[in-house]
């Protein structure tokens, strides 16, 4: 039997968040889709921070999640940030809205319940900031536990991926140079496209090889820069983006015994694209970086990466042995950018000075063609200075 919304709450629906929805379990993949004004039904559990700002980014109207967007276990960062922007969450609806509610249906979130019509779809919690800011400090109580956790992760994989220190990594032939030079590294991490206008000057000047990790080909495509290579599972990157003439090349995993896999090819060929495969364990930033390395990158200078705790607890991952492993083998060749748009503002340069005193003097000369007063004024001040030093 149908649940429908009660008189009061149906007139107060105009002021409630609505919108065509998009639907996918997969926050990456819905991001592809999402349009300004929509609302996005995901199934993400402990909403992070990247994906939360992609939402954002995409214009997203509101965020019904099926599971929890903050179980608690650590403090993730995703909800926080939506709420702050003025986004609505209905929380933890349970898995079956993924089957109620169609791709493109006109929903709407009216206090704790999901409407399309008159009709209840689901209910849940509609997350408050206060709420949220209150769980977050007490998530922070559990770090310690996680961190006791993550190390124990962290050593045991250790002993399986420390040979990548010495072994010879193969990597696909491309046509991108590598060689003696500098090479910028791009991950769709939290403060990625800040830091990226910081050391705008740098990219500027160096003109480094632009490596976008998935979705960050899409930062550099928004800053007016062109990728050179994508790297990547291809699942979070835009079709603009693969499209746009870089050179793509797909992160392969293999696990022991078990064949190679690269799970981004088929939609690198749907797209009627080709890419090469790059074998590689870890992250597909730390297979970026290894890429830049092996062929003799002189400095690789990353933007948005992902290294602290809280980092990797959001990104799923119980261990950091790979990106570890990854830092310790480029050593000073790698630079880590991230945050620093907090450390360095760059001052005005000379172009944007002059273009500053441009305004200005055009601003004068309009209004002194156009007021009859102001002209008559200044003619007076010179006239007066002219009869100072007897001209």
């Amino acid at each position: 039997m149908k649940q429908t919304a009660s008189r009061n709450s149906i007139g107060a629906r105009s002021t409630a968040p609505q919108g065509a929805a998009r639907v996918d379990t997969r926050t990456k993949r819905l991001l592809l889709r999402l349009r300004p004004g929509e609302v996005a039904i995901i199934a993400h559990h402990d909403l992070d921070g990247p994906c939360a700002l992609g939402l954002l980014e995409r214009g997203v109207r509101a965020v019904v999640n099926a599971e929890p967007s903050m179980s608690g276990r650590f403090p993730n960062t995703g909800p926080e940030l939506l709420l702050k922007a003025g986004v609505c969450i209905l929380d933890s609806v349970g898995p079956q809205v993924m089957k109620k509610v169609a791709e493109g249906d006109i929903v709407c979130i009216d206090g704790d319940a999901l409407l399309r019509g008159d009709e209840v779809i689901a209910r849940g919690e509609r997350l408050t900031l206060e709420r949220v800011q209150e769980r977050t400090q007490e998530a922070r109580s559990n770090l310690r536990a996680q961190l006791t956790q993550f190390v124990r992760n962290t050593l045991s994989y250790l002993e399986r991926e420390e040979a990548m220190l010495y072994e010879a990594i193969e990597v696909p032939a491309l046509d991108t140079n590598f060689r003696d030079r500098h090479v910028l590294v791009v991950v769709r991490g939290e403060g990625a496209a800040q830091d990226l206008r910081t050391i705008r000057s740098y990219v500027r000047d160096v003109k480094p090889v632009l490596v976008g990790v998935d979705g960050g080909a899409d930062i550099l495509l928004r800053a007016g820069l062109r990728p050179d290579v994508i790297m990547g599972d291809m699942d979070s990157a835009s079709d603009d983006a693969l499209r746009c003439g870089a050179e793509l090349v797909v992160h392969g995993y293999a696990r022991g015994d078990e064949p190679e896999k690269a799970p981004g090819l088929e939609r690198v060929k749907r797209l009627g694209l080709e890419a090469k495969v790059f074998p590689c364990t870890g992250t597909s930033e730390d297979a970026a970086m290894i890429l830049a390395h092996e062929k003799g990158a002189q400095l690789i200078v990353a933007v948005g990466t992902h290294f602290g705790l809280v980092d990797f607890l959001e990104r799923a991952r119980g261990g950091m042995a790979s990106t570890f492993l990854t830092r310790l083998k480029l050593g000073s060749t790698l630079v880590d950018a991230k945050g620093v748009n907090r450390l360095y503002r760059p001052a005005p340069g000379p172009a944007y000075l002059l273009g500053l005193v441009a305004i200005s003097l055009l601003t004068a000369a309009v209004v002194y063609m156009v007021s009859p007063e102001v002209r008559g004024y200044l003619s007076a001040i010179l006239l007066r200075i002219r009869l100072s030093i007897g001209v």
